[in-house]
């Protein structure tokens, strides 16, 4: 019994170790096609198309989302400061929670789940049908064909979707602020502009806002990568597409948290 937990730990370890060897060297690969394209006008409109696919389709939910996490925060932030008197901070709270680390969060979250696990079915299902083989038969490179229109749209998709769900959020915020707490939309966007403005990077918006920012790039590459890359290693039929997804999903929400925590670390620790 002990021994075939351990077997089952080991063999899930190395799996682990893998896939994280197998990204780094898709990410690496990512690059060096990214720098040097072959036809930029047909691998822009590939971008332009997976943007759709996995971006603009995302938008409903990720609005629905973001504008209820603001009202969560508002509310909560807003009953334990109300106690002190100072429920005319919760502007200034919510803001800052959304543009440094809700709003990135929220939107690599509903990525991974939606376009990240699309991403390993669809190159998985490819895998296992043997098209990719025929691909590299007829000498077309899949990561330029499949993998570097899927990352970069997503990293681009995950920039513009952080700024509505911080947007969105902020303004769900405010409506719970006025009717709840009896804070004024004057004092609420008030004390958010405080916040949000500022001169850390190009002597525009706050250090929240860039660093949530650069979180939701980094998110938007990761996601791509793992779920190209687990969708490239996919094997076994119906079945090892199955596994692919969810190890896509799976990898890229625990990589996030781990990212998340250490980017912010590096921004605001001493």
């Amino acid at each position: 019994m002990i021994g075939k937990i351990v077997r089952g730990v080991g063999a899930a370890s190395l799996e682990m170790v893998q896939g994280a060897g197998h990204s780094v060297d898709l990410l690496g690969t990512v690059i060096r096609r990214l720098v040097k394209p072959r036809r930029p006008a047909r691998e822009f409109r590939a971008m332009v198309l997976q943007m759709y696919d996995h971006g603009v389709k995302a938008v409903p939910v990720v609005a629905l989302v973001a504008v209820f996490t603001g009202m969560i925060v508002s509310l909560q932030s807003g009953i334990e400061i109300k106690a002190y008197g100072q429920e005319g901070m919760v502007g200034r709270i919510v803001a800052a929670s959304m543009a440094r680390e809700m709003g990135p969060f929220i939107t690599a979250i509903i990525l991974a789940a939606t376009a990240g696990s699309a991403c390993a079915a669809e190159i998985g299902t490819m895998k296992v049908s043997e098209e990719i083989d025929a691909l590299e038969m007829m000498s077309i490179d899949p990561v330029r064909f499949l993998v570097l229109p899927r990352v970069a749209a997503l990293a681009l998709m995950g920039f513009a979707l952080t700024v509505m769900t911080d947007v969105f959020g902020t303004l769900g915020g405010a409506f719970v602020a006025q009717a709840q707490l009896g804070v004024s939309y004057r004092a609420y966007f008030d004390g958010a502009r405080e916040t949000l403005s500022g001169s850390f990077l190009l002597g525009f918006l706050s250090k929240d806002v860039w660093t949530g920012l650069a979180k939701a790039l980094v998110f938007g590459v990761l996601i791509g990568v793992v779920g190209c890359g687990r969708g490239l290693t996919a094997s076994g039929g119906a079945l090892g597409v199955g596994r692919a997804v969810r190890q896509a999903v799976i990898a890229s929400i625990v990589m996030v948290l781990v990212l998340g925590y250490y980017m912010t670390w590096g921004f605001y620790g001493t």
